[in-house]
């Protein structure tokens, strides 16, 4: 993603979810994975740019997998948003937003937000995580403040109805960052989606249950390609 790991860090235009569905658009023309239609898969805030990217540029796309997405109207207001309200309220948004920790007991509760049941870490594999993130928080606030705007705060939501490739949405049942409801909010728009929602996971389904995650993204783009076969 655009200013993650090795990825260039440009500015704000490409932070926003529309900007970031440019770059990947960018990325993707540049080593020719558009020559076939390739199946797309995002998580959270790559979910809101994943399915920002199925509408913009349909052609691209056989399928589209999206996992608990940030980027919708949630019937039901999750924890983490509740928090940001109240840091909001407060004026302390951009000093401490909940998934930027800067010490150990932030980033312990953290992984409570967004792990069902959070990994048992040592505290040194614990302090190696953090020492890896505070060089980057800066970037992360900026990004994240940018998302939140009014510009991306519901991105996909107003891009839903421009979806048309076969869609899968993958919701862990706990989800206390992004709530589980939006999984209704989808479906209302897109009917014929295929909605799975997992027990024993919040929002890190990846983390909590990877194997369940691989085999229902594998089973929908296996099934897919034998319609079209």
């Amino acid at each position: 993603m655009p200013g993650h790991e090795g990825t260039s860090r440009t500015g704000p235009e490409d932070y926003s979810i529309q900007g970031q569905a440019s770059r990947i658009h960018q990325f993707v023309q540049s080593i020719g994975l558009d020559k076939t239609p390739f199946h797309l898969v995002g998580t959270s805030m790559g979910g809101n740019v994943a399915g920002v990217y199925a509408a913009s540029y349909p052609s691209d796309l056989c399928s589209l997998t999206l996992v608990c997405p940030a980027g919708l109207v949630y019937p039901t207001e999750s924890e983490f948003i509740s928090r940001l309200r109240k840091l909001e309220e407060n004026n302390e948004q951009k000093e401490s937003i909940p998934l930027i920790p800067s010490t150990l007991k932030e980033l312990d509760a953290m992984l409570k937000l967004c792990c069902h049941n959070p990994p048992n870490l040592p505290r040194q594999v614990l302090r190696g995580l953090l020492a890896n993130r505070i060089p980057n928080n800066d970037f992360y606030k900026e990004v994240f403040m940018e998302i939140a705007g009014e510009k991306s705060r519901h991105s996909l939501q107003e891009h839903l109805h421009l979806i048309t490739a076969p869609l899968q949405v993958i919701w862990g049942k706990h989800d206390q960052v992004l709530d589980v409801s939006g999984a209704a909010v989808i479906q209302k728009v897109l009917p014929r989606c295929q909605v799975d929602l997992l027990d024993d996971s919040g929002h890190s389904v990846a983390l909590e249950r990877p194997r369940k995650l691989a085999k229902l993204i594998m089973d929908f783009v296996h099934s897919e390609a034998k319609k079209h076969a």
